[in-house]
């Protein structure tokens, strides 16, 4: 529910500018961010980060930047992204976040295609690898690199020789909340990516009803590790915490997680599906190694406190098994809380769907994990799951003042104040998603139970038809074969076929110690087409499908060694898996899967 004197509202703020000049007015000397950097975590209140702001407009607007002009942030997650968008927004300008492990051709169009004026970047590495822009860069009213030792054109500057005013007063300009904030290219899992124009009122309108669901306060604490160029990661753990005035913490990076988890310490935490399943698999994978007698407390521990949350949502009875839940919290729960940090309210799940076998055995040891749903079209949050109303096989129950409905081939269509303005240079994509009634097609196919929890069952572009006829979605088919401990990724293929097959990439630790055990060598490429292998992976993703309709099995599968990754092209910068793409580069093991079919 909103707190009055706590919470900024749309009352209080008709722009982006305006929520974060409200939240350094009332609360200037709070903690407001806290970055790694020398060795130590450094705090920096709202103030200061004001103050650093200023500076920054004050250089902007001596290179000449107008209310209107577009600015590009290729950046990781740190305080001075957040100085950056701010001082575009108090200035009237709007931001263009890039991704920092995006391809070079996507960041060439996407440049391109905003027109950029302007572009922030962390590194001389990011610079050395935009070599081929150079040229096309040395136009821009300005290129700033954090880091020094970038050579290059007139216009390449660091912070200590561009910011030059020290007392420069901050500049937020009257907020109109139609007016454009942001351009978000669409990670995009085939074709160019796509800008999706969101307005400050599309944001700050997510951002209330999203506090109507959730009790934020400014004593918790963020960890940020999703890029801020991801819109979920941007509303919902940057634009969010200024509202409530809550302190972001900014994780080193993703392979520093589990030990930033420890020393940060958050309460809040935001993530995808991808970070839990990892998580499980690293757990499952000790699990296999350890004694029996601890297997069955493992087990337990998370069967009793999976009864114990159905319990108390209303949803299970209560049970004698209970009385041990503090001594099986003891041994296992605590033990795996503690890895994360030890004080986490609750995290938000959103990018894609979360298996509930992996919400369970986090669920089940204390850590809860609510699912939320949305696109960057709807900046972006659509449903999500209240902790008192949490059901985890669902994305959640609308946000309040968001509709939706089922329409045709079960779309999931939705209508709110958070709809964006349509795609930049592109009103043939905008309408093609939105109709007249103003409902935004999301090309996701639901099912919406009575309590009003929403289902994603597949998109209608992914729905694969067998050559009998059956349609089937690979998403959940796919989530179910991640969960099991020897595979990583999956991408499971048949379109036009007589059955279903799956290409298969492995869990490094666990495929060298089943490569041992059969006397292979893990480090050969020939070990993954070895036919105990092959027979081996068969088996387990069988046995993950098993509950699946016959014509729904995965009859044969191919294990391929190399991840799909954003730097290999095979999955975008959010993780998402481009199926085209991979397609294309395993075509001739694909087609060896149906020899002589």
């Amino acid at each position: 529910m909103l707190h009055e004197r706590r919470i900024i509202t749309m009352d209080d703020a008709a722009s982006l500018a305006d929520l974060f000049n409200e939240r350094c007015v009332r609360t200037p000397d709070g903690l407001a961010y806290v970055q790694y950097l020398d060795g130590d975590w450094r705090q920096f209140t709202w103030l200061q980060t004001r103050d650093a702001v200023a500076r920054w407009q004050s250089a902007m607007i001596a290179d000449g930047l107008q209310p209107g002009d577009r600015i590009a942030i290729m950046c990781s997650n740190r305080w001075e992204w957040v100085v950056c968008d701010q001082a575009a927004q108090g200035l009237g300008l709007v931001t263009v976040p890039v991704y920092t492990n995006d391809r070079a051709e996507n960041i060439d169009w996407i440049l391109e295609d905003s027109g950029a004026s302007m572009l922030l970047l962390e590194s001389v590495a990011q610079w050395d690898a935009l070599s081929a822009l150079h040229g096309r860069l040395a136009g821009f009213r300005r290129i700033l690199c954090l880091e020094s030792g970038a050579g290059g054109p007139d216009n390449l500057a660091t912070p200590s020789t561009w910011l030059k005013d020290e007392t420069a007063p901050y500049c937020a300009q009257p907020g109109d909340p139609d007016s454009l904030a942001t351009i978000v290219y669409t990670s995009g899992t085939t074709g160019r990516p796509k800008g999706v124009m969101l307005s400050h009122r599309n944001i700050l309108f997510n951002i209330q009803a999203a506090l109507q669901l959730f009790d934020v306060f400014e004593h918790d604490l963020m960890l940020s590790f999703l890029p801020l160029s991801h819109a979920f990661e941007r509303t919902v753990g940057y634009y969010l915490p200024i509202a409530t005035g809550t302190a972001v913490a900014y994780s080193r990076s993703i392979p520093q997680l589990a030990e930033d988890l420890v020393e940060v310490q958050p309460t809040i935490m935001i993530s995808v599906p991808r970070i839990f399943e990892r998580v499980y698999g690293r757990i499952m994978d000790k699990l296999a190694g350890e004694s029996a007698a601890r297997r069955f407390l493992f087990r337990a521990a998370v069967d009793i406190g999976w009864a114990r949350f159905l319990y108390r949502q209303g949803r299970g009875r209560w049970r004698p098994s209970f009385l041990v839940h503090p001594l099986l919290d003891a041994l296992v729960g605590r033990k795996v809380r503690a890895r994360m940090g030890g004080r986490l309210r609750f995290t938000v799940c959103g990018g894609a769907a979360l298996s509930p076998e992996v919400a369970r055995l986090f669920i089940g040891l204390g850590i809860p994990v609510v699912q939320g749903y949305g696109l960057t079209e709807t900046a972006p949050v659509i449903a999500a799951n209240p902790l008192d109303n949490n059901d985890p096989e669902s994305v959640g129950i609308a946000l309040p003042g968001i509709e939706v409905r089922v329409g045709d081939n079960d779309e999931l269509l939705t209508r709110s104040p958070s709809v964006m303005l349509g795609y930049w240079n592109n009103p043939e994509a905008t309408r093609s998603v939105r109709d007249r009634d103003g409902w935004l097609h999301t090309g996701d196919k639901v099912s919406i139970k009575p309590s009003g929890h929403i289902r994603i069952t597949g998109r209608i572009k992914d729905i694969i038809v067998l050559s009998n006829g059956e349609k089937v979605p690979p998403a959940d088919m796919e989530n179910a074969i991640a969960l099991d401990e020897l595979v990583d990724q999956v991408l499971v293929i048949g379109e036009g076929r007589p059955y279903l097959s799956a290409l298969l990439v492995p869990n490094p630790e666990a495929f060298e110690r089943v490569a041992r055990e059969l006397h292979l060598d893990p480090a050969n490429e020939d070990t993954c087409c070895d036919e105990n292998v092959r027979s081996l992976f068969i088996r387990h993703v069988q046995q993950r499908t098993a509950a699946f309709p016959g014509y729904a099995q995965v009859r044969e599968v191919a294990v391929v060694k190399d991840p799909w990754t954003p730097d290999n092209g095979l999955a975008t910068p959010t993780l998402k898996l481009r199926r085209h793409e991979i397609l294309e580069r395993y075509h001739d093991i694909a087609e060896k899967l149906y020899a002589g079919h």
